[in-house]
């Protein structure tokens, strides 16, 4: 049972799962007395609309507090942004947390976890494996708005594979191979690994403790759905990434001999 954090889990009876544990806006209301930052500010360094992308028909796990809360992308000592360097040089709280409150957070991270890892658990039991699409997005305006984007340093989707199993690469060629011959906002996919991003914790966590039965394939969406500056969505590119991700599963399936009926 986690104190300050929201989050949301829909079981679909599929070996599959789609995390979102960066789309949450939310701040507990003990906590937002003690915030430097605005919506704005927050909003652009988390992952909006991938909530969206992850209603899937396979399991789902959508956390709805903010990163700025708490990042269950990290260790629980990085998950609590007590320090600019944690948090993009951005001083996040304008009043020190209350000790307390910072223990509080570390037990959800901590309680959490264990409900992730006995979800997967149980998934291995049912199916004998699992996989985990875990959907992120990522800014490659840095400078500013108008900023030209450097599509070598930044793919339209960066997979962050470098913590998967040897016994997986296999699985994770088909899945290039086929999202490289689709297309995505009527263009050709760029899809690089590990260039932007290796995967974060949940991906070093469950690749670790699991890889025999299944891996964690981490999906960084560059952000051409939105302005990543002003939050504005465009849905159409939202709706287009989801169906992506809906194809994906289909690969799945096809690997793993899996009819999901």
């Amino acid at each position: 049972m986690a104190k300050f954090t929201k989050y949301f889990i829909k079981e679909n009876n599929s070996p599959f799962w789609a995390f979102a544990i960066h789309d949450g806006h939310q701040i507990d209301e003990q906590i937002s007395p003690f915030l430097n930052l605005n919506d704005t500010e927050r909003l652009r360094e988390e992952d909006p609309f991938t909530s969206v992308m992850a209603e899937l028909p396979i399991n789902q796990f959508i956390v709805g507090s903010s990163r700025f809360q708490l990042d269950l992308n990290r260790t629980i000592n990085d998950s609590v942004y007590l320090r600019p360097e944690q948090a993009w040089g951005l001083n996040v709280w304008k009043l020190d947390l209350p000790e307390d409150i910072v223990t509080e957070l570390y037990l959800d991270h901590e309680n959490i976890y264990k409900e992730i890892e006995e979800l997967i658990q149980a998934t291995i039991d049912r199916f004998g494996f699992f996989v985990i699409l875990d959907i992120h997005s990522y800014n490659a305006k840095r400078v500013g708005p108008e900023e030209a984007v450097d599509t070598i340093k930044n793919p339209q989707i960066n997979l962050g594979t470098a913590y998967i199993s040897e016994k997986w690469k296999p699985l994770i060629q088909e899945l290039v191979e086929y999202i490289r011959k689709e297309n995505l906002y009527g263009e050709p996919i760029d899809i690089q690994e590990n260039i932007k991003f290796k995967g974060g914790y949940l991906s070093q966590l469950i690749n670790k403790k699991f890889a025999e039965h299944g891996c964690v394939i981490s999906f960084e969406f560059r952000k051409d759905f939105m302005d990543e500056w002003t939050g504005t969505p465009d849905l159409h590119k939202i709706v287009a990434c989801k169906q992506l991700l809906m194809n994906s599963i289909q690969v799945l399936n096809h690997y793993f001999h899996y009819d999901a009926g």
